[in-house]
């Protein structure tokens, strides 16, 4: 009987409906350069080809929930000694896996972020993007804060802090982050690419607003915890 590699990392992907996207996304996994990986789509019973798609890349599938029951349910089945929770408009280049897997594990950290980059030719959106995450290495010393499209993780520390809290419902990376922060957090070198769909979606102007307005909020009360504008953590 020929006894299978257990795979090192375990890629958690959640889904509702993601069709489009989620293609690109599993074919920039597919082209790792470090192969010893899982997949595992955390699906929120999508009404579209999102499983299908799935399987045919040799997804293992998971009934999701929101952004934070469906990671946490995606990894309650993960067998990966790391953890690594994407969403699914995003892509990664083809050392992502290889070089930050290697860099987090030397850090002996429990947990890690990346630079997120736009999917987007627009200036502004580019701007955007490296002025937050300027702002999250300054923010970081003080509470980690991180994209919620590429987030790492020991298996171990997720497990010691209970996963992501299905209560917080905006910037529930950030209050996983913070209560991780003891178990060590660390920035990784290479960036990852997701989509502008929710600033093409909602206006440039009313995204900048209601992420200031968060993370005031978050500063002066704490998690949120109940609606304090309207967006949806079912899908982005």
């Amino acid at each position: 009987m020929i006894k299978l590699k257990k795979p090192e990392i375990s890629c958690i992907i959640i889904t509702l409906n993601e069709e489009k996207y989620l293609p690109r996304l599993l074919e920039s996994i597919k082209k790792q350069t470090f192969r010893n990986f899982e997949i595992i789509v955390s699906d929120n019973f999508s009404k579209d080809n999102t499983r299908k798609i799935a399987r045919s890349y040799g997804c293992k599938i998971v009934n999701g929930g929101n952004f934070s029951e469906g990671r946490n349910k995606g990894a309650k089945i993960a067998s990966g000694k790391y953890l690594l929770f994407l969403d699914a408009d995003s892509e990664i280049p083809k050392d992502f896996l290889k070089i930050n897997l290697r860099t987090f594990k030397k850090s002996k950290n429990g947990t890690g972020a990346v630079e997120g980059k736009p999917l987007s030719k627009i200036l502004f959106d580019k701007m955007i993007f490296k002025i937050g995450y300027y702002y999250f290495r300054v923010g970081s010393i003080f509470s980690p804060m991180g994209v919620g499209c590429g987030i790492f993780s020991k298996k171990e520390t997720f497990d010691l802090v209970g996963g992501f809290d299905k209560n917080v419902i905006f910037s529930e990376n950030f209050d996983f982050y913070r209560r991780a922060f003891k178990y060590g957090f660390v920035y990784l070198p290479i960036p990852m690419y997701t989509s502008v769909r929710r600033l093409n979606k909602e206006g440039r102007l009313k995204f900048v607003i209601k992420y200031l307005y968060a993370g005031i909020y978050r500063s002066l009360l704490g998690e949120i915890k109940k609606p304090i504008f309207k967006y949806n953590n079912v899908r982005i």
